[in-house]
C-alpha cells in the first residue's frame, strides 16, 4: 500500500491521479498547507523539506522509497504498473516531453497566476495580465499539438494526466478567452475518466 501526501493542489492532484490510473493501492493523507500541516513534525519525519506530494512506498525497487515532486511521482507509478506509457518509443518520447511540458511550463505559470491573484501581498492587474498572457501562450501550444489527436502523445499516457491539473482550474477561464477547443475538447474527455474523477475527489 502506497501513501500518498497531499493537498488541492495541482501538483498534489496529479500524483493521485496517476496512482489512481495506474491501479495501484494507496492511502490518502491529506494536509492543510494554509494551517501549515506541511511544516509539522509529522510530515517532516516523513519529508524533512515539507514538499507535497510525496509518496512513501514500502515495496518500491530495492526496499522502501520515498519520493516527492509530481512529475518524479508520476513516472515512478507508471514504471511500477506498466501503464500510462505508449507501446512505441518515439511515442514514448512524445508522451515524456509533454508531461515535462505540463509540469515546468503551464504548470508553473498556473501556479504563478494563482498565487498573484490570491496570495501576492499586493494585487496588480497589469502584472496578472502578463502572467496569463504567458500561461495561455503554453496552453495554446497544447491546443494546437490536439490537432488531429485524442490525446497529447496519441494515445492515453502520462503527458494527460500531467496536464489536466492545468487546464482543469482553467477551463472556464479558456472558454471564455476563445481558441481553445482541441484543448477544451481533450480535457472533457479526460475528465469523464472514472480514474481521473476519483483522484480529483482524493484530494478535495
Amino acid at each position: 500500500m502506497i501513501d500518498l501526501y497531499t493537498a488541492n493542489t495541482g501538483n498534489g492532484q496529479r500524483a493521485a491521479l496517476a496512482l489512481e490510473e495506474a491501479g495501484l493501492p494507496y492511502r490518502v493523507h491529506k494536509l492543510d498547507l494554509m494551517a501549515g500541516d506541511q511544516k509539522g513534525d509529522a510530515f517532516q519525519a516523513v519529508h524533512p523539506a515539507g514538499r507535497i506530494p510525496c509518496i512513501v512506498d514500502p515495496d518500491g525497487p530495492g526496499g522502501p522509497v520515498t519520493l516527492s515532486q509530481s512529475g518524479a511521482i508520476l513516472v515512478y507509478v507508471a514504471n511500477k504498473s506498466g501503464r500510462l506509457w505508449p507501446e512505441g518509443s518515439a511515442d514514448r518520447l512524445a508522451a515524456l516531453e509533454w508531461m515535462m511540458f505540463a509540469c515546468t511550463d503551464a504548470a508553473p505559470w498556473s501556479g504563478v497566476l494563482f498565487q498573484s491573484q490570491h496570495m501576492m501581498p499586493e494585487r496588480s492587474t497589469r502584472n496578472e495580465g502578463y502572467i496569463q498572457d504567458k500561461l495561455f501562450r503554453f496552453l495554446g501550444e497544447a491546443n494546437a499539438r490536439l490537432v488531429g489527436r485524442e490525446y497529447l502523445a496519441g494515445t492515453y499516457s502520462v503527458a494527460d494526466v500531467a496536464l489536466y491539473p492545468v487546464v482543469a482550474l482553467r477551463r472556464e477561464t479558456l472558454g471564455n478567452a476563445g481558441g481553445f477547443a482541441n484543448l477544451l475538447d481533450w480535457a472533457a474527455r479526460v475528465g469523464a475518466r472514472p480514474a481521473i474523477q476519483k483522484g480529483m475527489a482524493a484530494c478535495r
